[in-house]
């Protein structure tokens, strides 16, 4: 499984990039490492995580985090992780 992950400002895309799971341990900590070093190859802040961004992710596999969730300003409105069956 992968975690993708796109920046976008308004419907434009501005950047995507990916990031394997490593398949070791609890699948909550693989997808907290891999949104970790998504966002470290993207060269952003790691967003803070909300409940609604649990829900999302819950039931469908994807969930976007608006630009004000990040502590340090960015030049985006939104970046979006998807995750996906190789």
């Amino acid at each position: 499984m992968k975690l993708t992950g796109r920046i976008y400002r308004g419907r434009v895309l501005l950047m995507e990039d990916e990031y394997a799971l490593s398949g070791e341990g609890k699948f909550q900590k693989q997808l907290e490492q891999s949104l970790v070093e998504l966002c470290r190859k993207m060269g952003i802040s790691v967003p803070m995580w909300l409940g609604k961004n649990t829900r999302e992710f819950a039931r469908y596999r994807w969930t976007s985090f608006q630009n004000d969730q990040f502590l340090e300003p960015v030049n985006f409105d939104r970046f979006e992780i998807r995750l996906e069956d190789v």
